[in-house]
């Protein structure tokens, strides 16, 4: 499948042991057509995902659940496939009832969270969120809930305890947290330790992710792992919103199906892992104060994606450039007000030499950076290392 967080083989395979049928929860009179109500996922001897929630063993509830997963379609119109799909928890919450499912999605090769609240006595889906990793949703321990009340997390069974994002542990029943505060656009950290198993024979102290924020919109998914915490650091003072708009790094590469983009998918240049920052160095314009200029990298399922952040020494807004994928030369169109720049970037050695276009004129020269005005129609940079040249033409956008 496209969507599983890499969490190592030995978990994956350990996961993917399935139960039989007859030992999917306490719905002992469910219809066979229905979702099962847990997901029969092992860890040794530890069920992953039993069922939880006060309505789990409501077998109408779970009709009425499958009901509405089966009338579900993704953005490109594919369904779930109900046997391999599982209802994680059913619910009620603040006094509604609510059921999580991790619906998968063959024609996509796709993993999703779906959300269904009940509406008299029909579910229908309220929240639907890509799981953007090769794998399974279910291989991921934490899994994000929005309410009217704020953020939740739906944790496995191998959670031993959840820090939110002042690092304080969140108090879990059933499976589901306490509403936490997270703020729409701003990314903070979530913790779990989780407790020792088959796969992991000493636990793990800190399993690290990042919420994007509760202004992230479906169906992208909010959390991305951050096992080093350089993701926290790399986003610090940053909109996650701006990031994930049409020309901000994260949702700049639309997805594309077949010859065709898919705007209501979840971006290709949308994160999963490893974001990283590092100093490309200050750069002084028109006389001004200097700023600092970054470049952001981040994991996608379609590989490493990088982009550059312009921050003003004023401490006025950071200026952040489309996602560009990684490249030998890497090609940044940088929006700074007044004065848009283009900036390129590669990995400076002894014999590599950048060509720019007759009467560019730089504005940053020094090896491995090279900032000039934006062009106003396309121009093509050439890279020429010891074996081969490398060209990026930039069209203006």
């Amino acid at each position: 499948m496209t969507p599983g967080r890499r969490l190592g083989g030995t978990l994956t395979v350990l996961l993917s042991a399935l139960l039989t049928a007859t030992a999917c929860g306490p719905v002992a009179d469910r219809k066979p057509q229905d979702l099962r109500v847990g997901y029969d996922s092992l860890d040794g001897s530890l069920t992953v995902w039993p069922p939880r929630g006060d309505l789990a063993g409501d077998a109408t509830v779970t009709a009425a659940v499958t009901v509405a997963v089966r009338d579900w379609r993704s953005p490109a119109d594919d369904r779930a496939h109900l046997p391999s799909s599982g209802i994680l928890w059913s619910g009620r919450v603040d006094g509604t009832p609510v059921a999580l499912v991790a619906a998968d999605v063959p024609g996509e090769s796709s993993s999703w969270l779906l959300q269904l609240t009940r509406n008299g006595d029909r579910y229908a889906v309220s929240r639907a969120t890509e799981y953007t990793d090769p794998g399974y949703l279910v291989y991921s321990d934490v899994l994000p809930v929005q309410t009217a009340n704020g953020r939740r997390y739906l944790v496995s069974a191998r959670v031993q305890q959840l820090l939110g994002p002042e690092g304080r542990a969140l108090n879990v029943a059933d499976g589901l947290t306490v509403p936490v505060a997270v703020p729409a656009c701003t990314a903070v950290g979530v913790t779990a330790t989780l407790r020792a198993t088959e796969s992991l024979p000493r636990g793990r102290a800190a399993d690290r992710l990042l919420d994007l924020g509760t202004g992230t919109a479906d169906p992208r998914y909010p959390l991305v792992r951050d096992e080093s915490g350089a993701g926290r650091r790399a986003l610090t003072g940053l909109d996650t919103c701006v990031l994930a708009g049409e020309r901000g790094p994260f949702g700049s590469i639309p997805r594309r199906i077949g010859d065709r983009d898919a705007p209501r998918s979840v971006p290709t240049s949308w994160p999963m892992a490893k974001l990283a920052v590092r100093s490309l160095g200050e750069v002084a314009l028109g006389g001004g104060e200097p700023a600092e200029l970054q470049q952001l990298s981040w994991d996608t399922d379609a590989g490493t994606m990088t982009s550059v952040v312009y921050r003003p020494a004023d401490g006025s807004a950071p200026v952040v450039s489309p996602a560009d994928r990684a490249t030998p030369l890497q090609t940044y169109q940088l929006p700074v007000p007044g004065q848009p720049l283009l900036v390129l970037s590669w990995r400076a050695t002894r014999d590599s030499s950048l060509s720019v276009p007759p009467g560019t004129p730089l504005l940053v020269e020094r090896p491995g950076l090279v900032v000039v005005p934006a062009p106003p129609r396309t121009q093509t940079f050439s890279l020429a290392n010891t074996d081969k040249t490398h060209y990026r033409s930039v069209t203006p956008r």
